[in-house]
């Protein structure tokens, strides 16, 4: 490989992320406000011991050690379908600067490989009009509508 390719390997979040710009890429997909060490500590330490039901993954830029690609998936445990479990896909973002690259579609790939792997029967996302053609590339397809009430 020529030292001038970059490699993009999908992984689980780490603690030191934070440093390595992951709220800031948050912060391309939606109001993320500033989160503390202690915070981002609490949290990680939270979703850690959920690990079955909830998994941040990321790429990071080998070169420049950012934090490029981010999403999560949690499951949903059912009563419906022999107790079944749903993967619900949030917070897909890649860092403006890294877009083209196809680091969505891998984030993507291994968001819905983990719910797979879990025993999902289907993995369900929302998504704006604008962000429909990505997730069709990505194997999804529209169905019905979403429905949302904000408590401000």
């Amino acid at each position: 490989m020529a030292s001038s390719e970059q490699k993009f390997q999908v992984r689980k979040l780490e603690l030191s992320d934070k440093s390595k710009g992951f709220i800031e890429l948050l912060r391309q997909l939606t109001t993320c406000d500033s989160v503390s060490d202690k915070e981002f500590e609490d949290q990680f330490m939270e979703l850690k011991s959920r690990a079955e039901d909830h998994q941040v993954f990321v790429i990071e830029d080998d070169r420049s050690g950012k934090i490029v690609a981010t999403g999560s998936v949690f499951i949903e445990r059912k009563f419906i379908r022999n107790c079944g479990k749903v993967g619900h896909i949030e917070d897909v973002v890649v860092d403006s600067n890294a877009r083209g690259l196809h680091l969505g579609k891998k984030i993507m790939n291994s968001l819905t490989d983990y719910a797979h792997s879990v025993g999902c029967y289907k993995v369900i996302l929302d998504c704006s009009i604008d962000n429909r053609a990505f997730y069709e590339k990505c194997g999804y397809k529209q169905k019905e509508i979403q429905m949302v009430k904000y408590f401000i």
